[in-house]
């Protein structure tokens, strides 16, 4: 997702995630939209998603397929503006798809998705669904990339943090300028990895004062950091959803994508019908698919994203999923984040 509006983004937290609705309808942002099938159908749905449309067009041709007199808009937000359109916006989609877990927790807790029970929804386990509100569609591992150049002279694939940290302190004049990751300000997506880390590990907070003292590079999203990594602009990207760099990397592009064995933070793309839905059925028929083996094998194979399977935590013990569970809503407290964003601050100004 391409989104560089940071200053809207950064009202929009304010506003929409920390303080209470303010009874006004509120504006959001749409990157795309785009229609699918029979202009003439009878029927349409409505997706607001925050993954590219590429995607989930073979998923979404795949369904309509089965159901030809249907009409589906598939519309492409950022996470922020995609929680603004259900909360503050008044839009009536029938069925919300997103990676930013914590925001589509939030949207069920605070009553804004129907209760449901699609088909396939008793094969996930507890962790990946939850109230029968919201529910899991993909896992996607967050990935260090690493360009090829960084290995030259024998350095070393980090395979940790400490990894991490050590190469970059004894190469600081390689890597001034040259990393990136999300600003946790702008992204939602970025502030729940950042959050969950410093969460898990203390290394985090280590990791982010090198990353102050070596300029890190900010970005809103996977998409631009891969770009990034892929021409040489910089030399290794944090915390990049793996899924993007399976349907954006050339195979022979010069870069690693790194799986870090301490641990890494794996998503869960999830989706839930809004109470605002005006064909609240058709999102779930739709969820349905997606849960089926026929919508997962789409999911995995055209699409490149991983569904959610519980062997693989099993055979990868290093994978640690985001869980869905009330604990997220935690970060999205005012003073919390106000907190957290400044410990980052300090940390971003290293000398």
């Amino acid at each position: 997702m391409r989104d560089t509006r940071f200053a809207t983004l950064i009202s929009a937290v304010a506003l929409a995630v920390l303080l209470p609705a303010s009874g006004r309808a509120q504006s959001f942002n749409i990157d795309h939209d785009t229609w699918f099938g029979n202009e003439r159908a009878r029927m349409t749905l409505e997706i607001i998603a925050t993954a590219d449309t590429g995607l989930f067009a073979p998923v979404i041709r795949a369904y309509l397929a089965r159901n030809p007199d249907l009409r589906i808009r598939y519309s492409e937000a950022p996470s922020i503006d995609t929680y603004i359109a259900i909360t503050e916006a008044g839009a009536q989609y029938d069925l919300v798809i997103s990676s930013a877990i914590d925001l589509q927790i939030k949207l069920a807790n605070d009553g804004h998705a129907t209760a449901n029970r699609p088909s396939g929804a008793e094969s996930l386990p507890d962790w990946a669904r939850w109230r029968d509100l919201v529910f899991s569609v993909a896992q996607e591992p967050a990935v260090l990339i690493v360009h090829d150049s960084v290995l030259d002279d024998g350095r070393p694939v980090p395979r940790s943090r400490h990894d991490l940290i050590d190469l970059l302190r004894e190469n600081p004049e390689m890597f001034d300028g040259r990393i990136g990751t999300y600003d946790p300000v702008s992204s939602g997506v970025g502030y729940m990895f950042a959050t969950q880390d410093a969460r898990t590990t203390d290394s985090f907070w280590r990791l982010s004062e090198v990353l102050g003292r070596l300029n890190v590079q900010l970005y809103c999203c996977s998409f631009d950091m891969l770009e990034a990594v892929r021409n040489g602009e910089l030399l290794m990207a944090y915390n990049v959803i793996g899924s993007y760099a399976a349907t954006h990397l050339d195979p022979g592009a010069p870069v690693h994508l790194v799986e870090l064995e301490d641990y890494t933070l794996t998503l869960l793309r999830t989706a839930l019908v809004p109470v605002t839905a005006r064909a609240p059925q058709q999102g779930v028929d739709f969820l349905s698919f997606m849960l089926s083996d026929e919508g997962k094998k789409l999911i995995a194979d055209a699409a490149h994203l991983p569904p959610v399977d519980v062997v693989e935590f099993v055979n990868a013990p290093h994978l640690r999923p985001i869980q869905l569970d009330p604990g997220l809503l935690t970060w999205l407290d005012q003073q919390m984040r106000r907190q957290f964003l400044s410990e980052w601050d300090a940390a971003m100004e290293q000398p």
